[in-house]
């Protein structure tokens, strides 16, 4: 577009002309990018980075020079539709099989705690203590006496490399001990479902 095609068409009060136009195009855009994303969509995509990249595609494509739109309409129908398609493509982005917005969970009430926070900070009932602490004992009973003491250790949280240096066991001791009292918990989840 000439520069002599924007001073006719823009208002003359003083200021730029083009300024005042980008500014003017920026809020109507943001206005029709938030109506085309409402919905779920809102909480994913901002409709300022929709017209930022709208201008962003339009300043690539076109530059300084190479536009041939007819004065300012021309250049707002071009913008329009620029910004209509990106809004058309992040709608159909978030809505793609796997990452469809659809499928999400609604988040909890604001008075209710989010159902990871309950798990974490739970405590286990007395029934749940009780099981816990005859599965251990019994899988401490089919261990051999050198074996105890790195499942002890393992249960009280100390990693590999920490037993072994403990007990003076290789590490590939206590992996291979570590593992087989695993298979001994699942043989016993097993025998009880």
């Amino acid at each position: 577009m000439a520069k002599n095609d924007r001073a006719a068409d823009a208002p003359n009060d003083g200021t730029d002309p083009t300024r005042t136009a980008f500014e003017r195009f920026t809020c109507r855009l943001i206005g029709l990018a938030r109506a085309h994303l409402a919905g779920q969509l809102q909480h994913k995509v901002d409709p300022e980075d929709v017209v930022q990249s709208a201008y962003k595609s339009f300043l690539l494509r076109y530059g300084d020079e190479a536009l041939r739109a007819e004065g300012w309409e021309g250049l707002w129908g071009l913008l329009t539709t620029i910004t209509l398609r990106k809004c058309a493509d992040r709608a159909r982005y978030h809505k793609a099989e796997r990452r469809d917005i659809a499928r999400e969970a609604a988040s909890p009430p604001a008075d209710e705690p989010a159902p990871w926070q309950e798990a974490v900070g739970r405590e286990p009932t007395p029934d749940e203590a009780v099981v816990l602490a005859e599965t251990v004992a019994q899988l401490l009973t089919e261990l051999g006496a050198d074996e105890r003491p790195i499942i002890e250790l393992s249960l009280q949280g100390f990693s590999t490399q920490e037993i072994s240096e403990l007990l003076g066991r290789a590490e590939r001791s206590v992996r291979r001990v570590r593992e087989r009292a695993r298979i001994q918990l699942e043989r016993l989840r097993m025998d009880v479902n």
